[in-house]
Formats: structure tokens, C-alpha cells, sequence
């Protein structure tokens, strides 16, 4: 099994695990409300890599790398927040195959804009004919999903 392979398996894992947490999510804040949901989606979560980072001792945590980074590197905590909002407001809405759907359209047409860019220290990777070719293909197969 190539690299690449194991690469696009673990990326197809994470993507199904955000459609379960989409949903579970979802089931949470219908009894504590949106916002709070958000919040202990969250908490929850700080917990969880607390216990793998100091009581298992996955990862090397090295406060002194922190000033390197660079201040959009960040970011992620703050998109975090409103990934999780918007899924779990958007699920009970659609439900969770369209928003899923759309969620992975947004996700291909902004990593298509990331990669020509190079944004965020990434490799600039041009978006060329057949990845505008399979973008579009993927717009159509979500436009059939979302078809009632």
C-alpha cells in the first residue's frame, strides 16, 4: 500500500468521522442549546488531547516553538469554533447527508483556491483543467444528492 493510498484512507477516515460528529453534534444541542453544545464540544475535546498529550505522552509539547509559528497558524481554534457552530446549525436544517454534501463542496472549492494560491505556506499546486473538470463533477454529483 503506497503512501499516497494511506494518506487519502486516513483523509476518507476523518471525513467520515465528521459526518458522526455532525450528528452527534447536532443530537447534543438539542438539549443544551447551540452555543453550548459549541462550548462543550470543545471542552471536551481539550480534555481528550490533555489526557494523550500528558498522561499518555503522544506529541512533544514544546512551548517554546509556540513564538515560531506564524499568527494565522492560530487560527484554527477560532475555525474550530465556528466549524462546529455552523455544521450542528445546519444538520437539523437539511440534515445530514445535504449538509455533509455541501460541507465537502466547500471544503474541495477552498482547498482548490488554497492549493493555486500556495496560501498558508502551502505548495502551489495550479488548478488546472482536470481538477477544474473533477471540482465540477463533484458540484454535479452533490446537485443530484441534494435533488429531492
Amino acid at each position: 500500500m503506497g503512501a499516497k493510498f494511506l494518506a487519502l484512507l486516513t483523509a476518507a477516515l476523518s471525513g467520515m468521522t465528521m459526518a458522526v460528529q455532525g450528528t452527534v453534534n447536532t443530537s447534543l444541542s438539542k438539549v443544551i442549546g447551540l452555543m453550548e453544545a459549541t462550548f462543550v464540544v470543545h471542552l471536551v475535546g481539550l480534555v481528550f488531547v490533555s489526557v494523550l498529550l500528558f498522561i499518555f505522552k503522544m506529541g512533544q509539547l514544546r512551548p517554546e516553538l509556540f513564538s515560531q509559528v506564524p499568527l494565522y497558524g492560530y487560527l484554527g481554534g477560532i475555525l474550530g469554533v465556528v466549524i462546529v457552530y455552523l455544521v450542528i446549525k445546519s444538520i437539523p436544517r437539511v440534515g445530514v447527508a445535504p449538509a455533509t454534501t455541501a460541507i465537502i463542496l466547500g471544503q474541495v472549492f477552498t482547498a482548490g483556491l488554497i492549493d493555486h494560491l500556495g496560501l498558508f505556506g502551502m505548495e502551489k499546486m495550479p488548478f488546472n483543467w482536470c481538477r477544474v473538470g473533477g471540482t465540477l463533477l463533484m458540484a454535479g454529483g452533490a446537485w443530484l444528492i441534494l435533488r429531492r
